[in-house]
């Protein structure tokens, strides 16, 4: 739906009932990027079943992170009407400033009490200071991402390792949870995260910080309703 992503809902389900995913986030691109869904997408994800084919749907948004004063592309009406929140830095909508500004700008995301996650913070498509992102998340039960899609070589986003590298290192260092991310925009990428995997190794990350396969973790950090 969001305009640059490859596969349906359904067939997004059939990859994470395969490869044995018990919940499956699907956060379409808030309406501030290029070719996103229109807001009446989001008006209407009460339609999706709670449950298909055995998988916990979430349904929810990828809000965009506008400016450096934290302002989100959406507001407490399409909130309330989704699962969870992730918030993120996408070049097509980003006003940049300095890197102290931009780190204002996602810390005041983060202490947006409707945010629960924070994608690819270390993706490089804004220059920031880390430490006091890993605090703030810390301080409001707030999710940073490992992104592993950032990481593809295709890509070309060379500060995406060395940043994200650098999270896990504060997030060690300050016992903060992650999430790993695999950023789908195809089904055959659902739950891939072959580029995170090897920084954690290297981080010697903690394997008991990592959500992804601790449910319960996952929703008592964030305070979540468990679907």
């Amino acid at each position: 739906m969001s305009g640059h992503a490859f596969s349906t809902l359904q067939e997004m389900v059939a990859a994470a009932r395969d490869k044995g995913v018990q919940y499956l986030g699907i956060t379409e691109h808030g309406p501030a990027l290029p070719g996103a869904c229109n807001t009446i997408y989001f008006r209407n994800l009460n339609v999706v079943p709670k449950v298909i084919d055995g998988v916990h749907m979430m349904m929810g948004a990828e809000l965009n992170i506008l400016n450096p004063h934290g302002d989100l592309d959406m507001d407490e009406f399409f909130y309330k009407k989704m699962s969870h929140r992730i918030a993120g830095i996408h070049l097509l909508c980003w006003t940049p400033g300095t890197r102290s500004q931009n780190t204002d700008g996602m810390i005041g995301a983060i202490e947006n009490p409707w945010v629960n996650i924070i994608s690819h913070p270390g993706d490089g498509t804004a220059e920031l200071h880390f430490e006091p992102i890993v605090r703030a998340a810390k301080a409001n039960n707030v999710l940073l991402e490992i992104n592993s899609s950032s990481m593809r070589p295709e890509r070309h986003k060379t500060e995406a390792a060395p940043n994200n590298l650098e999270i896990l290192r504060l997030c060690k260092q300050y016992d903060v949870p992650v999430i790993l991310g695999s950023d789908a925009h195809i089904s055959y990428d659902v739950a891939n995260y072959e580029y995170a995997l090897p920084l954690l190794a290297e981080a010697e990350f903690p394997e008991q910080l990592v959500v992804n396969d601790k449910p319960e973790l996952f929703f008592s950090f964030t305070s979540l309703e468990k679907p």
